[in-house]
């Protein structure tokens, strides 16, 4: 059963990361809203984290990247910041899993190293879910905010893209992944006994034997 959850753990793992790069390169956090006089555009246009795009009514695509970082809003610079290091503790994370995994020859089974390794590499999975949470999280919380906004234009008004979404979803993927490593895991404490109490109690019958045969 722990091998099963384990591998579980390392496919979603993995799936997870692979969604966060979509996600990350995607154009799709934001895109027109068609309300108003949005509802018959020639236009569309779309918004992401290195890029803009629009959509013109014939199909054509033209897209340009950002050309000043300092010109971005403070919840896309946030974004981009949070998911780069979330995709690089993934990257860790997916190296860390393998190499610790029960079907692996990259480390020695009867060492306790490959189940801690292992355990390193879902406590990292983890941790690059929940940050992979946060910049879908508060962009959808900063279009939404503003698209019931009444003093926001309604040209300037957008709605959730489908980045946003595989962003969402990436992250879960890569939280409850880190955790079935964890589960299927779990640490082992040997107990030790005491030198001194084996040492006492091995000696202790001779000593009394010794002292009965001088009493006679």
């Amino acid at each position: 059963m722990s091998n099963g959850l384990e591998v579980l753990g390392v496919a979603l793992g993995v799936v997870g990361w692979m969604g966060t790069i979509v996600s990350c390169v995607m154009p799709l956090w934001r895109i027109t809203a068609f309300i108003g006089d949005n509802i018959v555009t020639a236009q569309i246009y779309w918004e992401g984290l290195w890029m803009t795009c629009v959509v013109q009514s014939t199909g054509q695509t033209q897209c340009k990247v950002y050309d000043s970082m300092l010109g971005l809003s403070m919840d896309l610079q946030a974004s981009r910041a949070i998911l780069i290091i979330s995709i690089l503790v993934s990257v860790v994370a997916v190296l860390a899993s393998i190499a610790g995994a029960r079907g692996t020859n990259c480390l020695a089974e009867s060492s306790g190293m490959k189940a801690r390794v292992a355990m390193a590499g879902g406590f990292m999975f983890l941790v690059a879910g929940v940050l992979g949470l946060v910049p879908p999280s508060w962009t959808a919380h900063q279009v939404i905010t503003d698209f019931y906004d009444p003093l926001v234009h309604q040209g300037m008004k957008k709605e959730l893209g489908a980045s946003i979404f595989i962003c969402w979803g990436s992250g879960a993927l890569m939280s409850i992944g880190g955790s079935l490593l964890i589960s299927s895991n779990p640490q082992k404490v040997r107990v030790r006994p005491d030198k001194r109490q084996y040492e006492k109690a091995t000696t202790s019958p001779s000593c009394s034997h010794n002292q009965d045969t001088s009493n006679v």
